[in-house]
């Protein structure tokens, strides 16, 4: 059960909207609605919730655009609706910064165990993340290095963060672009070599390097 905070639920469909609230309120989350993205950014302007259910067709808007909103300035974990249940859909939901997808129609308890899987995992983070002269804000998507703001996109953050929770640990090409990105993939390509390079660049003179283990995967490690 969540300690606190509420789950907006982002949908233009009633019924939808009831079923969600009336199966998550029952196991003790406290939930807010939301039938518009106009809704969902009073809501949040006024306090950020500790996850957001976003249907991606709605009214006033696309919900991957608002996802990017979003991941401008936050990590807050998002589920994604969708009745669009293609592996292309699911793969955009989860490139733009979805943490998990979910198509229409669904079976309820299947999106409760979603919604938790959800939490436990933002839970296990903690607020601040320190190593050596590096501290990373998850919350707020942001990494400083010896106080100043790296200044980094949500991918180098992200891709950041894993590295930062598991130091010295050699996280594998797969893990470690699935854990920050939520896409698996097999082999190193320009993406994420364009990311560690920027990373790696941004790191000079802290004493510590992003390291490439050849057929293992990258290590944050001392110099």
């Amino acid at each position: 059960m969540m300690a606190d905070g509420y789950i907006l639920l982002i949908e233009d469909e009633m019924i939808v909207q009831e079923y969600n609230k009336k199966i998550l309120e029952r196991f003790g989350y406290s939930t807010k609605l939301a039938f518009t993205l106009s809704e969902a950014r009073t809501l949040i302007s006024k306090d950020m919730p500790r996850a957001i259910i976003l249907d991606i067709q709605l009214p006033d808007g696309s919900g991957l655009e608002f996802l990017q909103e979003i991941r401008a300035f936050h990590t807050i974990p998002v589920l994604l609706l969708t009745a669009m249940g293609t592996p292309q859909d699911v793969i955009k939901g989860l490139e733009l910064g979805g943490d998990d997808y979910l198509a229409k129609p669904y079976d309820l308890t299947v999106f409760l165990r979603r919604v938790e899987a959800l939490l436990r995992r933002s839970y296990m983070i903690p607020q601040t993340l320190r190593y050596g002269p590096l501290r990373l804000n998850p919350a707020t998507g942001k990494a400083f290095l010896n106080g100043e703001d790296m200044s980094l996109s949500q991918k180098e953050y992200l891709l950041l963060q894993q590295l930062v929770l598991h130091p010295e640990e050699v996280l594998e090409i797969g893990y470690l672009t699935e854990s920050a990105w939520g896409v698996r993939l097999v082999e190193i390509d320009s993406s994420i070599k364009n990311t560690i390079y920027r990373l790696r660049k941004g790191l000079e003179g802290s004493g510590y390097v992003i390291a490439l283990e050849r057929g293992e995967g990258y290590v944050l490690e001392r110099e």
